[in-house]
């Protein structure tokens, strides 16, 4: 692991038995294509995965940025991103953070692909835990 520019020191790693890590982090946008745009053409990032006008994701290293477009009845929330952590299994993770006193918000999920539980911060923020389905599930 590289030392951090600013101190020197070596940034510690994520060691929660809770989440795997940073998965990615997502803005609201009202425009997909200005959007999509932006972030390819504008930042460079490179474009992983489009889904009409509902989601982008976009590689940025260690973990994706995301866009998700607000459609169907879902408003963009006031300002901020969602910061989405992984887990191995969601339902273990849910019962941990229920224990902790975590209260649930949106929950939902893609079709062979991915489910994921919303909740927020102590300041409000929303924070999600996501699990992709694994091959042969």
């Amino acid at each position: 692991m590289e030392p951090d520019s600013r101190s020197g020191a070596v940034p510690p790693t994520v060691t929660s038995s809770l989440t795997s890590g940073l998965d990615h982090v997502y803005y609201w946008v009202t425009d997909m294509d200005r959007a999509v745009a932006f972030y390819r053409d504008v930042v460079g990032l490179p474009l992983v995965r489009r889904a009409g006008d509902e989601w982008a994701e976009f590689d940025a290293g260690a973990a994706r940025l995301a866009l998700h477009g607000a459609v169907h009845s879902h408003a963009p929330p006031p300002g901020g991103a969602t910061a989405v952590f992984l887990v191995d299994d969601l339902d273990e993770a849910r019962a941990a953070l229920t224990a902790q006193g975590v209260t649930f918000g949106h929950e939902g999920g893609v079709e062979g692909y991915a489910r994921f539980l919303a909740f927020a911060d102590p300041d409000g923020n929303t924070v999600q835990i996501i699990e992709y389905e694994r091959a042969g599930d």
